[in-house]
């Protein structure tokens, strides 16, 4: 019998045979000859790289060129951030106009002889994406007051590098990179006006990028936040370059706009709060807001559940519970195993809160912000209600969960989200069910996790963990049935009569790639019961 281990010794094997053949392919002449099939077209719609400032952090201090060792700028030994950086020329919005053109385009000419043929590290995809968008939105000083000899290899090389782009755009991995890969071919079409080839076939991947990666209500399939508005953002900045160069815009990408832009005013409109789900953390949203309010872009939604989150608010007090299944393992490459988590807000500030997510995948960090444990749920064994296996750089979903029994009630006067999911039903014979009640008129907060066990033949232990901001102030009262929490010099209860309940150490990701320590309330039991009820409350002072 083969089992699980030998499989993934084959694919690996498979994968790596694979690799090797698309390597000699690229480095072939063949190749070589495939994407130097470029148009005589001329660079005629040049457009503003202010349309870009959603994704570019533009700096107070911009830099001259000169600044730069322009001749020896390729030649340093750097990391492979700094590569990226030095090789995708976003940093090329931050130089000064005044800067010299001609050096400029010195610095353009450069990386040209050192790579005008394919070249496996400066030419991966989602640095030629990049590297495209930049050269064309800053050509006032890529571009202006050039020479002919030096237009005649611009324009090739920008087309020689979509061609590569069309080429690779199906096998990229990462849907985001899919994206940018696409608004590079779209802008090469728009820009060279004559050329259809490019415009045609962007928009046509466009139209599989939407229904590949974005369900029927607008939200994108990895249920991931981040993900959501960095698709809003693209789609944007391809709708004003639409716009700006005169062409009509497809009705796909407005309708798109609309539905992605009523699931941000959903996620975070409405509440202007980060929540920490599924691979989200501490954001930038509100200059966004800022751009979407400078180009005109209007979004409201006024339900309260979607994709599988519930959100709940009034003036005061937000509550945000996670009550969606797993997604596909193939949206799943920054899934965080937090089903039925939750996160609570009063005047602004986190009371309860989930951990957080580190982004950077070669990062240990990464898979520890995936567990379970690190969310403001129920575990059993230490184990997470998801299990992750390793696929190339990245974990994804192995044994996915499934959420039933949804509700949603929301009265003046009576809160209450609640569900169960099934990621402990395998391994434990246990489906996890949770309801949280709140009533505004006496700042109170219940909450009931329930064990359901067909056959409890062995005594399982359970934890229930409720995650503090950093900022957040605990004691435990002299009873040992009580909690005390302060946030901002405002002061919550927590009780739990019948469990256990302690303080415990642990680590917070909410800040992008940093780690800082904070303080979780926890619940632990045994269960041998079929069913098995722990009642907690959450009370303001």
């Amino acid at each position: 019998m083969i089992n699980t281990n030998s499989l993934g010794i084959l694919g690996q094997f498979y994968s790596n045979i694979k690799e090797s053949f698309k390597s000699i392919y690229q480095n072939s002449n063949f190749y070589e000859k495939k994407i130097s099939k470029t148009f005589n077209s001329n660079f005629e719609y040049k457009p503003s790289p202010h349309l870009l400032s959603s994704i570019i952090k533009y700096q107070n201090k911009k830099y001259k060129i000169e600044d730069f060792a322009i001749e020896s700028i390729w030649q340093n030994n750097l990391s492979s951030k700094d590569y990226e950086k030095l090789n995708n020329f976003f940093w090329f919005f931050s130089l000064d106009l005044k800067s010299s053109k001609k050096n400029t385009q010195t610095v353009v000419k450069n990386w040209i002889s050192n790579n005008s043929k394919y070249q496996k590290k400066s030419w991966e995809f989602d640095l030629t994406a990049k590297r495209i968008i930049s050269w064309l939105s800053n050509h006032q000083l890529t571009y202006e007051d050039s020479d002919q000899e030096y237009r005649s290899t611009f324009d090739y090389m920008i087309q020689k590098q979509t061609n590569h782009l069309l080429n690779e755009i199906k096998n990229s991995k990462e849907v985001e990179n899919k994206m940018v890969g696409c608004a590079a071919i779209i802008l090469t079409g728009l820009a060279y006006k004559n050329e259809k080839h490019y415009l045609e076939n962007g928009l046509n991947l466009l139209k599989n990028i939407i229904k590949f990666s974005i369900d029927n209500q607008g939200f994108t399939k990895s249920r991931n936040i981040r993900q959501l508005i960095f698709y809003l953002k693209y789609f944007i900045i391809i709708r004003e370059w639409f716009k700006e160069s005169q062409n009509l815009i497809p009705e796909y990408i407005d309708e798109t706009i609309y539905y992605l832009g009523s699931s941000y005013a959903f996620i975070w409109q409405n509440i202007k709060q980060d929540i920490f789900f599924n691979g989200n953390y501490s954001s930038e949203n509100k200059e966004f807001d800022q751009y979407l309010k400078r180009f005109g872009y209007t979004f409201k939604n006024k339900i309260n559940e979607l994709s599988g989150y519930a959100i709940l608010k009034n003036k005061k007090i937000i509550l945000a519970v996670d009550i969606g299944s797993s997604p596909n393992k193939t949206f799943s490459n920054d899934y965080q195993a937090g089903a039925l988590s939750f996160e609570i807000f009063s005047n602004e500030k986190k009371i309860i809160s989930n951990a957080g997510y580190y982004s950077d995948r070669n990062n240990k960090f990464n898979k520890l912000s995936r567990s379970t444990s690190l969310h403001s749920t129920l575990t059993i064994e230490d184990y997470s209600s998801c299990n992750f296996t390793k696929h190339q750089k990245s974990l994804i979903i192995d044994k996915g969960l499934k959420v039933s029994k949804k509700n949603v009630v929301f009265e003046n006067n009576y809160w209450k989200i609640s569900g169960a999911h099934d990621g402990y039903s395998i391994k434990f014979g246990t489906i996890y069910e949770r309801q949280i009640e709140f009533y505004p008129e006496q700042m109170k907060f219940i909450g009931y996790d329930k064990l359901l066990r067909k056959t409890p033949n062995k005594e399982i232990k359970f934890d229930i963990r409720f995650h503090l901001d950093p900022s957040s102030k605990v004691m435990k009262t002299q009873d040992n049935k009580s909690i005390l929490i302060e946030v901002d010099e405002e002061g919550w209860k927590f009780s739990c009569d019948n469990f256990d309940i302690n303080i415990d150490n642990g680590l917070y990701f909410g800040n992008k790639n940093s780690s800082k320590e904070n303080q979780n309330i926890f619940i632990s039991g045994m269960n041998n019961e079929k069913e098995q009820i722990i009642k907690w409350e959450i009370s303001k002072l």
